[in-house]
């Protein structure tokens, strides 16, 4: 027997009014004329409905990402970079997500995660005419956003928790424009902004923290070009710990005379799965796309990825990594070798990982399997020689050929191809590092050699480029403690600058 299911809800009206009623469209046209409707264009070319019942936060923040046209750096389907509510996994698994939704704090970590400037406030943190301030700014401009959780309820609308971004504002009748995210339950609607303080300055029941709502803009600086922490593989949560925990402990209670002696203390209890915590942001197309050539935009990719790269390998501290993980005496066999043969099975997994995102479908990526991987260089019209490693990826009886373009980077081989100069240990290690608190190596006794490694690590005089992708790193991993902490809805300050 068919399930008739439900059509929509009627609006409650009052307190809301619906935006598409003649008393809607008059408050849009009023409010366009007085300047405060300059951020609902942007909004409404992304304008999304959330595909899960439980995903209207996630649906909230992609839907603003794109509106403020924050690059994500990876593909969504096909040769497309878009915000997608499948992406947004930073925080929270999503299949936790799909079934219990996300709190406030966490889908403001994952703003963070994004690469979007976040200032998060709840309502027993800010009051009623500072909110009023913020929505004002956001609607009179199109570089910011805000994104309001609330409890239905207030509004007597069924159901409880929800978010949805502001698209709007009416001075005159102090009404905000709800670009309600569940399209398939209620239609966009202006409510009474005493009334939506109301519905936010309610207390979560899953978190015990009242709602708030976040203004979401462009950030300063872009996020990480090469480097990325993850989360995907339930092994973070060690990693996390052991660096922002256990290092500091370990080089206040060791006794080290130089700095061969601070890293060896470090590697040599570095977790066997530390390898799927830090990763190189991959470059990867169908060959069909690109055949023997580089579009503009792969070539400027890449040259930034290379330019990220040799600035690494410039540093005095890398020189100090590849002195130790080159010693025959190394007890980091955890860490990548660096050889040809484990780049090829580094883009077999990349490769197969990119088809299935390329393709848009849902299942594991397991399922497909790389063979005949090859590594050749990609050289043109003059010009800067790419590593390209192609590899034939096999989904049942589906075959389809992939690239992983390997950004350049100097070698001392002659070959006039960078091949070797992949996701290695010596640079992976080395930014990571970099990207470690200050405070980690307080606990060094030798006053002399706190000295020096504080001058190694210190970011203030890295070339621009690397001091962006090194603070992007520590402020991910200052998010991902506050996840392992369980304190991301108890502490909305901003991340680590």
């Amino acid at each position: 027997m068919a399930m008739a299911g439900l059509y929509g809800r009627i609006l409650p009206s009052p307190p809301a009014v619906e935006f598409a009623s003649l008393q809607g469209k008059e408050l849009f046209l009023e409010a366009i004329k007085s300047g405060t409707m300059e951020n609902f264009y942007r909004l409404i070319s992304s304008f999304q409905t959330q595909s899960e019942p439980a995903y209207c936060g996630l649906a909230s923040l992609s839907m603003v990402l794109n509106a403020l046209a924050i690059d994500p750096g990876r593909k969504w389907k096909g040769p497309w970079r878009w915000f997608d509510e499948s992406m947004l996994d930073c925080c929270e698994p999503l299949e936790t997500v799909k079934v219990r939704g996300i709190s406030f704090g966490k889908l403001v970590c994952l703003a963070h995660c994004a690469g979007a400037k976040v200032e998060a406030f709840r309502t027993n943190h800010s009051t009623i005419d500072q909110f009023r301030k913020y929505v004002l700014r956001c609607s009179t401009s199109d570089d910011c956003h805000v994104i309001s959780s609330y409890d239905r309820s207030a509004l007597k609308q069924t159901g409880t928790g929800h978010f949805s971004p502001i698209g709007g504002f009416h001075a005159g009748r102090d009404m905000a424009l709800i670009l309600d995210v569940a399209r398939f339950k209620y239609p966009p609607h202006w409510v009474p902004l005493k009334i939506l303080w109301d519905a936010m300055n309610n207390v979560d029941s899953s978190t015990g923290q009242r709602r708030g709502f976040m203004l979401i803009s462009r950030p300063h600086r872009e996020p990480g070009q090469l480097y990325t922490l993850s989360c995907k593989h339930e092994s973070w949560v060690g990693v996390a710990k052991y660096l922002m925990d256990d290092v500091p402990l370990l080089l206040k209670s060791e006794e080290v005379n130089d700095i061969q002696e601070v890293l060896s203390v470090v590697f040599m209890s570095l977790p066997s799965y530390f390898g799927q915590f830090i990763k190189w942001v991959a470059e990867v197309r169908r060959q069909e796309d690109g055949g023997q050539s580089l579009s503009p935009e792969e070539k400027a990719r890449l040259a930034v990825k290379g330019e990220v790269l040799r600035q690494v390998q410039d540093t005095g501290l890398f020189k100090h990594v590849a002195e130790l993980l080159s010693s025959a005496h190394s007890c980091c066999g955890n860490l990548y070798s660096g050889h040809e043969e484990n780049l090829r099975n580094i883009a077999a997994s990349v490769c197969c990982q990119g088809a299935q995102i390329l393709s848009g479908k849902s299942a594991s990526w397991g399922v497909y399997c790389c063979q005949e991987t090859c590594v050749k260089c990609l050289k043109a019209n003059g010009d800067k020689p790419a590593t390209v490693v192609s590899g034939m990826v096999v989904n049942g009886g589906a075959e389809e050929r992939m690239d992983m373009l390997v950004p350049s980077s100097k070698t001392n081989s002659g070959c006039s191809c960078a091949i070797g100069m992949h996701p290695a240990s010596n640079d992976v290690v080395t930014v990571l590092l970099l990207a470690l608190p200050p405070g980690t190596w307080s606990g060094i006794k030798d006053e002399k050699l706190s000295k020096e490694i504080s001058n190694l690590v210190s970011t203030v005089n890295l070339p621009t480029l690397l001091q962006e992708e090194v603070l992007h790193l520590r402020r991910q991993l200052h998010l991902l403690k506050k996840c392992q902490e369980d304190r991301v809805d108890e502490d909305l300050g901003s991340p680590l600058p």
